[in-house]
């Protein structure tokens, strides 16, 4: 970090959406709109690579004021999330792995007013991947986890963290 003191934070060029994947948003990408609102182009590209996959994932984390980023070197890369900073899946046996690969503990389920369902886990706050949906509703039964109602615009603010860091905003984009 001493070679490079003062490497600029990046913002904006790299999402995650809801399913788990990454996205690299060059300029055309961002000028098409914010990564959340579904504009034609908005994404950008997927990541594929796996080396760089592992390595985001081996470096991602959230600052103090919830924005998530990966460390690349000196520099922070700033995430657009899509809807959550974490994207659980969920095995049959109950057992909870984030799109990272880290094993999770469930504290509780919640569900929005979209029928969205997320997991609270004492290693953060994420969606339940749509393919494992079918899965967890078997689980919070079998595994006894809570159930609790929540609004979709109010769990950045519950839960500490920023969808949009290069905007600076809280919370879903709306249309």
């Amino acid at each position: 970090m001493t070679k490079w003191p003062h490497v600029p934070d990046c913002y904006g060029w790299l999402g995650l959406d809801r399913r788990g994947h990454w996205w690299m948003r060059d300029d055309s990408a961002q000028c098409a709109g914010a990564f959340q609102s579904g504009q034609p182009g908005s994404r950008g590209s997927m990541l594929r690579h796996e080396k760089l996959i592992e390595f985001i994932h081996r470096n991602y984390e959230a600052d103090g004021e919830g924005r998530w980023y990966f460390q690349n070197g000196p520099q922070r890369v700033y995430v657009e999330l899509e809807i959550t900073p974490w994207i659980w899946r969920v095995e049959a046996n109950g057992q909870v792995h984030a799109h990272t690969g880290m094993a999770a503990e469930v504290k509780n389920a919640l569900v929005d007013e979209k029928g969205h369902l997320y997991l609270s886990c004492h290693q953060g706050f994420g969606l339940v991947h749509s393919l494992d949906v079918g899965v967890a509703a078997t689980c919070m039964e079998d595994q006894n986890w809570p159930l609790v109602e929540c609004v979709s615009e109010h769990l950045p603010q519950m839960f500490g963290y920023v969808i949009s860091p290069q905007q600076g905003w809280r919370g879903v984009e709306r249309a």
